[in-house]
């Protein structure tokens, strides 16, 4: 009998908890981090057929079999791994890229567990070929979107653009000002090289657009850009995506500093290729948010990878863990993605910090 009481404790224990997680508690209670999500995740297709774009693949009569079935599962993964990034009190924001429309987002925040913490989406179509965009969701009991763009490099034929917009969103978060750019750069696929002048032509966008909000809005700017850049921090690409003008007269110097690169030089990634482990998923952030001393404020080490046990399994070719992705190539495994997500903390900085 005392063992069946002690059981009946860790239950109630459970059943408040899980209370707590559905009660959508806010992430904005004194000492609390509003905490800060991306995640690639990997074709997170309907199964409609959309005929301006080429999703024929990810169809139930497609080469990759997509059923409702898996669709749903897909979803369900998904919610895990957001509540679980948020320890129970899921993230403020969360970004994604490799969604095809607003209505998987749909499903995800109003068929699911996430329902119960008052999300909104941003999202428009990208021109994409696959259909796949850039979007986010966030809380509206602490995030307050003020403007929203979506942003492609400046040509005289804006129709020749075939890879994915920047989605910028200006937000309001405890009575401070964020200004938020999501990325999902063109593809490596077929070498590094592969995609490397678009790379450069989005970086210069981002680059320009944050040295304009910087100059304009004045030092105490708070920038946040994030997202896949299928580069490693240290690559040139995005070596030049921190070589902003603001700083008259000293080309070495940057108000924007990548949070991944110190995680990178650890030898850590985000995605696994052929046994190594890349860093192209990352957080950028303007240097007040680690220096400032009032409002929304973060440190380097509030940066990280969320990689628990359940988004990873044994790589059979290369020794080792690698996301448990949903396909291997057009082999379905029902995992969650190819990627890991980036998280960072914000916290209320306090006076004479």
């Amino acid at each position: 009998m005392h063992i069946n009481g002690i059981n009946v404790r860790v239950n109630k224990t459970l059943l408040l908890l899980l209370f707590v997680a559905s009660a959508g508690y806010s992430q904005e209670k004194p000492g609390s981090p509003v905490r800060i999500m991306f995640y690639n995740v990997e074709n997170l297709f309907d199964i409609q057929d959309d005929t301006l774009t080429s999703d024929d693949d990810f169809l139930p009569q497609g080469v990759m079999r997509w059923t409702y079935s898996r669709y749903k599962k897909k979803i369900s993964s998904l919610y895990k791994t957001i509540i679980a990034a948020g320890d129970w009190d899921p993230p403020a924001v969360a970004a994604f890229c490799e969604v095809e429309n607003k209505k998987v987002m749909e499903d995800l925040i109003y068929n699911t567990g996430l329902s119960n913490h008052n999300y909104g989406i941003v999202h428009e179509e990208s021109p994409d070929p696959r259909g796949i965009d850039v979007c986010l969701i966030y809380r509206k009991d602490i995030v307050r979107i003020l403007d929203y763009e979506y942003w492609v490099p400046n040509r005289k034929n804006a129709e020749t653009f075939t890879s994915r917009s920047v989605l910028y969103a200006k937000c309001q978060i405890a009575g401070d000002t964020l200004h938020l750019m999501v990325n999902h750069w063109p593809s490596r696929r077929g070498g590094v090289l592969a995609g490397e002048a678009l790379r450069s032509e989005i970086a210069e966008l981002v680059r320009n657009k944050a040295d304009s909000i910087y100059r304009t809005l004045a030092f105490g700017t708070k920038i946040l850009i994030m997202g896949d850049f299928n580069a490693a921090p240290h690559d040139l690409v995005m070596q030049s995506l921190l070589k902003t003008s603001s700083f008259e007269g000293s080309g070495n110097n940057s108000f924007l500093i990548n949070l991944a690169a110190d995680v990178s030089d650890e030898g850590k990634g985000t995605y696994r290729y052929m046994g190594a482990w890349e860093m192209i998923d990352q957080i950028i952030v303007s240097e007040i948010l680690l220096n400032g001393d009032d409002g929304l404020v973060t440190r380097r080490d509030l940066f990280r990878i969320f990689s628990p046990e359940f988004l990873l399994r044994n790589d059979a070719r290369f020794p080792g863990p690698s996301p448990w992705s949903t396909y291997h190539g057009y082999r379905y495994q029902g995992g969650y993605s190819d990627h890991l997500p980036v998280i960072l903390d914000l916290y209320q900085a306090k006076q004479g910090e």
